[in-house]
């Protein structure tokens, strides 16, 4: 079946010829955005699958049916574009964020970054209570509320968090 016929069926509401087209096309696909993207399989698998779905919701905007390989690319060149926009923006939101963050008097950028480093290694929940409670000097009772955690948990969850992230730096943690 060519690829016409396969966009003709799936115009009338052919799921399977949709699902043809995909596979036969994917390949070439993610070919194409792994080597734009240079950043990995996973990524451009992803920016894939978001060409294929928008590929199925845009499908009447294609005007040559025997181009559907071309048009497919199209839309993940364009997918992809959007993405490396939104890193971008992200970096410099995040940038702008970690110069905006006054670093107390007498703390070292290594330092910085062990912190942040083991911050990374704490569980989610327990990580939000710490950034909150120790960070932004939120009192229990809001991190309780914001998050959804009992009273309890929190403290626990701060008094925890606060253990390990003295001993991952090096201080006493017993503290």
């Amino acid at each position: 079946m060519t690829d016409a016929e396969l966009v003709s069926r799936a115009l009338a509401g052919s799921d399977a010829a949709f699902s043809r087209l995909v596979e036969r096309h994917q390949a070439a696909v993610r070919a194409f955005l792994r080597r734009f993207l240079g950043s990995g399989w996973a990524e451009a698998d992803d920016v894939a699958q978001e060409a294929f779905v928008a590929g199925w919701a845009s499908l009447r905007s294609l005007k040559d049916p025997a181009g559907v390989r071309s048009w497919l690319c199209g839309i993940a060149w364009r997918k992809a574009q959007d993405r490396i926009r939104s890193a971008r923006r992200g970096a410099a939101r995040d940038s702008g964020w970690l110069e905006a963050v006054e670093t107390p008097a007498g703390i070292s950028a290594e330092e910085k970054m062990a912190l942040q480093a083991a911050m990374a290694e704490l569980p989610a929940d327990v990580r939000a209570c710490v950034a909150l409670c120790l960070g932004d000097g939120w009192s229990h009772g809001e991190a309780s509320e914001a998050l959804g955690l009992p009273l309890g948990t929190v403290k626990s969850h701060v008094a925890r968090g606060r253990a390990r992230l003295l001993k991952a730096l090096g201080g006493p943690d017993d503290a």
